[in-house]
Parts: C-alpha cells; structure tokens; sequence
C-alpha cells in the first residue's frame, strides 16, 4: 500500500495563507518593552519622512509645479504629529493597544488629506500610505496590513468620488471657487486610470508587506517557542521534568488529545512511553510506562518517512511525508499506520522521528491536533524543533546515565566493601560458634542448641549478604560467557548453602543477543534465590535446550513447591498473582512465554521459553 499524497483538503485561499498562521503570534506574544521599541522606531520614522516631504516638495518648485497653501498646512500638522506622538512615547511608560490604534488610524488618515491638494504622481506623498502599510507589519502581522492596505485605497476613492462630485455641482451650478483655485486644478486633473493604478500598487505592496511580515513573526514565534522549551531544560528538573515540558508544550501548540514518546536505548531492548494527556485544566502530569513487546516495533517502526502527517479518510490514511532532509517523499508504505491504529485511537496523527548518535531513538506522536496549519511548513517546523531541543535532552540524559553509572561504580565498591569486610567478618564469628558449639556439645546441650540456632541465623545472613552483593553488581554477559556464568552460578549457588545443584546444556554454544543474555543470566539468579528461601529443597536442576526451535531454560527442585497445583501459563499466572512477580517481568520484557509446574510438598518446575523471532526481534 503506497501513500495517497494528500493537501490537506485546503482551500484556494488557504494555499496562500495557511489555517491557524495567525495563532503563531499568540505562541510568541510581543513583550511590553518590544512594543515600546518598536513604537519608538515608528516614530522616528514618521518625523524623518515628513521631514523628508517637506524638503523634496520645497524643492520641486524649480520644476514648475505649485503646491497649494492647503497641502502645506496639513503637511506641516502631519509633521507637528509625528513629534508630538514621539514625545509621548518617551514619557509614556507603556504604550497601550488604544493608543496605538488611534496613531494608527490617524496615520491612515493624514496621507488621504494632504493627497486632496495633489496627485499621486506629482510628489512624494505616495510614500506616506507605503510608511503606514510598514507600520501595520510591525506592529501586528499579515491580516492588519491587508486591511490597511484595503481601508487606504477605500479612503482614495470615496475622497476622489466626493471631490469629483462637489466640482460637478460647481460646474453645473456656473460657479468658480475664488478662495481655493488650485484646489480646483486638482480637482480637474484627476486621472481615474492613475487612481485605479494606484490603488493597484498600494494592494500589491501591502500583500508582499503583509506576506513578508507575516512570515517573519512566525519564524519569530518559532525562535521563541524553541528558546521557552530550551530554558527550561535543566539538569534539576530530571528527565521526567524535562520531558513533560517538552510534550505539554508541544501539546498545548497544536491543542492535540494526546502526546506520546516512544523511546529506546541502543543497549537495552525496552521501549519506554512517555505520555501526556490534555485535560480540562491543561495538560496532565506525565506519565511512564513500558510497551509491550508486540507493540514496540509499532511505535518505533521503520519508515524512510522522518516527519508524518496523517488523516483517516474512507479508503484508509491520506499522508504528508517527509524525509529527514525536509523534502516531500513521493512513495512510503503505510502499512505502520495500520498497526499503529491497531493500538492508538486517533482520526489525524503527528509523527517526528528523533535519533541521537547510536545511543538513543525516539518518535513523538500527536493524536488529534486540533490546530494544524500547512502540514508541510508544520513537519519542518517540528523537524527544527527536534533539532534544536533533542540535544538538550540528550544532555540530560546523559547526565541521568552519568549518574547511574557512578551509582553503579559505588554499589560496585561497597560490594567490595561488604565482601572483604562485614561478610568476612560475619564468616570468621560464624566459625567462631562453630568452634564453640562443639565445644559445649557434652557439657551444655541448651547451650550448644542456641549456639546452633545462632550460627544458622549467621549463615543465612552470609548468604542474604551475598546475594545482596550479586544483586549490586552490573555485569555484562554476552553469547560466549553465558553458558560459563550461568555454570559458575549454580555451583557457587551449591557451595554456599549446600544443597545438591547441576547445570545442564544440551547446547555447546548459543547464539543470542547481549541483552537477552542478561536477563536469562538474571532469571536463574532470581530462581536460585527463590529456592533457597522459599522451597526448603535438597537438590536443583538447571537445564538450557532447544526445543522445537525455541530456547528452554528450566529450574527444578524438589522443594515445597508453589501455593498450588498443576501446571499455569504466565496468562493464568498474570490473572492470580500467583508464582515470582520479578521473574513473570524479565521473561515478559523478554517476550517470552513462562510456565510453571507446581507439586506441592514433591517439588516445582519453572520452564521458560522463547522463540526464535522474538529472539531476532531483541538482537
């Protein structure tokens, strides 16, 4: 199945100007020092240009034209105001969205009065509407510089219409303006065409104005989201922190039902979640949690599609794709996007791809967005916002691994610790009672009883020490040490609390990942451990096969057995809490299936099987 490239089902209109642009100022609104600069430059700029007016219409005279004594006067106001508004804003402590309206409007109006007195092509006045087209894309963004554009140009043509209308009456009434002759001149120069391409050329301007404006401001508003999520990124805050201001804030951009973050370590087969949750009061704390293994490949999923944008339509999902470059990918299988509904409920999903060296991948997803301008300006957007943030996230996770592994290296040393000092210790005064229970054998039967009872309460402590201290330590165990460790450990398991134990291969060499290794190493610790606290058996039996093409490792004893009887799937167990919780979650981490076999007072058998896909699939 290849992908349906869709547009977004947009509108004619919405190609120029994409859904929800205006909500990218709201992202990034204008601080009250930011407004006040920006009112300040207009300002200056006001002055300059009437300043500049002044002078280029004073020296047009030398080529014969005249201006009235009308324009002069409104000209010389127009330069009064600009001063005036300068002045305010230097003693105005903020300027207030009231304020900036009525300079706005009045800023409309004046270039409309001096025109009355001249035409558009016979000085610099044209200049006048284009400052307040650029006033209107600083000060606010792409509609306001439309309606700027379009309030000018009404404004000419009803000043045109009434001016030809009031010359008619003149003229049909047999009168001559005395008082104002030049104003009359103007009138009858009036030229429709070079009004009408005027108009032209202030709509023109104020669409490219408002269209480069517009873009600015988002690509502003942008910045500062990035810079906000990057601020907050702080090594204090942890990753849980870190990683639910990043998805609530991305949540909270797109107004999406739901955000979640798959995730995995390159040296670790677990796929953990991190979702947040929108809610009547925002967004919900995050929250963590573990994928299931038939679920993993369906968040991380392989796909050349870095960036995804995706709807459910009747034939299946209409897809914007792009690779990790930015570009449009023509032809992607979706047949990840069936899977992932399978286990997500979402009518239009959001997917960025994250990767970070070889240490770490990730995909954030976004069901349900509600506010999605152009999908591909939105993936590139989220794209540089993955670029920009993961490596402060990534900072932060190796912070979190740094101190995991310096935790590890002291664990380490105080399992040095315990076994070169309190276990020693414990050995000798364990040996010590040893020495005088045989002692006190014939003279003192109580005495030689409790010395008993005191030396087992220090044996057993021994060996709760030690597997304390096994517990503690990190290791590593790959294909080749496995058989070996696994066979060190039963027999160390055999030397330490004297009961009969054997390991079993039917495999001379195995052929698995590192990572399943390790837990199968960590499973027959945990069964051993079992054994000898809860099972009060006299011999164990470890054995490693292959059957039928899965991997078998089984533990059996002849100890107490578990509190039933019969022969239970790790469903059934699952269901009634029976058999070892830590055990149940190795094996399914491992994707595996376990099965127990209980008979009690004669022994157990714990079976563990995993198939050789899933093997593939943790490699």
């Amino acid at each position: 199945m290849t992908v349906e490239l869709a547009l977004n089902n947009v509108t004619p209109l919405s190609w120029i100007v994409p859904r929800f642009r205006d909500l990218w100022r709201f992202r990034a609104p204008l601080s009250a020092g930011e407004i006040r600069r920006t009112e300040r430059w207009l300002a200056t700029a006001r002055v300059a240009l009437s300043i500049a007016a002044v002078f280029a219409v004073w020296g047009e005279p030398a080529s014969g034209t005249v201006y009235p004594f009308w324009m002069w006067v409104f000209l010389g106001l127009y330069l009064v105001h600009g001063v005036v508004v300068m002045l305010l804003l230097r003693f105005r402590p903020q300027s207030t969205h009231a304020f900036r309206l009525v300079v706005h409007s009045v800023d409309i109006v004046w270039p409309v009065l001096i025109s009355m007195f001249t035409t558009a092509q016979r000085g610099p006045f044209f200049l006048f509407f284009v400052f307040v087209m650029v006033a209107a894309a600083y000060r606010w963004g792409l509609w306001e510089t439309l309606g700027t554009a379009a309030v000018a140009v009404t404004l000419l043509w009803a000043e045109a219409l009434a001016m030809r209308e009031g010359l008619d009456r003149v003229v049909s009434g047999g009168l001559r303006v005395v008082h104002f002759p030049q104003l009359n001149v103007s009138m009858r120069e009036l030229d429709p065409q070079q009004l009408f391409m005027s108009s032209v050329y202030l709509m023109v301007l104020g669409g490219l104005l408002a269209y480069m404006a517009d873009n600015q401001k988002k690509v502003r508003a942008e910045r500062a989201v990035i810079n906000r999520v990057l601020s907050s990124t702080r090594v204090e805050a942890g990753l849980t922190g870190t990683m639910h201001q990043i998805l609530g804030e991305i949540l909270s951009i797109y107004g999406a039902r739901r955000v979640v973050s798959a995730s995995q370590e390159a040296n670790s087969y677990r796929v953990f979640l991190a979702e947040v949750n929108r809610s009547a009061e925002g967004a919900d704390p995050l929250r963590w949690r573990e994928a299931l293994p038939e679920s993993e490949t369906k968040y991380l999923f392989e796909s050349p599609a870095d960036a995804i944008y995706a709807t459910r339509n009747a034939k299946g999902f209409q897809t914007v794709a792009l690779d990790r470059a930015g570009n449009r990918l023509r032809d992607v299988d979706t047949v990840f996007l069936n899977d992932l509904s399978g286990i997500e409920t979402f009518e239009t999903m959001v997917s960025i791809a994250f990767v970070f060296g070889r240490e770490w991948s990730s995909r954030v997803f976004l069901f349900d967005p509600e506010m999605m301008g152009d999908p591909d300006e939105e993936l590139r957007f989220l794209q540089e916002f993955g670029q920009q943030v993961g490596p402060a996230v990534y900072n932060v996770y190796l912070v979190r691994r740094l101190r995991e592994r310096a935790g590890a290296l002291e664990r380490a040393r105080f399992a040095r610790e315990l076994h070169d000092g309190a276990i020693q210790s414990l050995i000798a005064v364990e040996m010590q009672l040893d020495v005088l229970r045989r002692q006190s054998g014939t003279q003192s039967p109580v005495v030689h009883d409790e010395l008993g009872r005191i030396q087992q309460l220090l044996r057993e402590e021994v060996l709760k020490l030690r597997e304390l201290m096994q517990a503690m330590k990190s290791f590593e165990v790959n294909a080749e040490r496995l058989l070996g460790f696994i066979s060190d450990t039963v027999e160390r398991f055999r030397r330490e609390t004297g009961i009969s134990a054997e390991f079993v291969s039917e495999l001379e060499r195995v052929e698995l990942p590192q990572k399943v290794c390790r837990e199968l190493a960590r499973i027959v610790q945990e069964s051993l451990v079992n054994v000898r606290k809860h099972s009060g058996a006299h011999h164990v039996l470890v054995r490693l096969a292959q059957r039928a093409d899965n991997l078998q490792l089984t533990v059996e004893d002849d100890g107490q057995g578990f509190p039933f009887s019969g022969r239970l799937s790790e469903t059934e167990l699952e269901t009634t809490g029976k058999g070892p919780a830590v055990i149940r979650e190795r094996v399914r981490l491992l994707a595996g299936e376990l099965t127990i076999e209980s008979n009690p007072g004669h022994g157990a058998r714990l079976e563990v099987r995993i198939p050789p896909m899933r093997r593939a699939n943790h490699g």
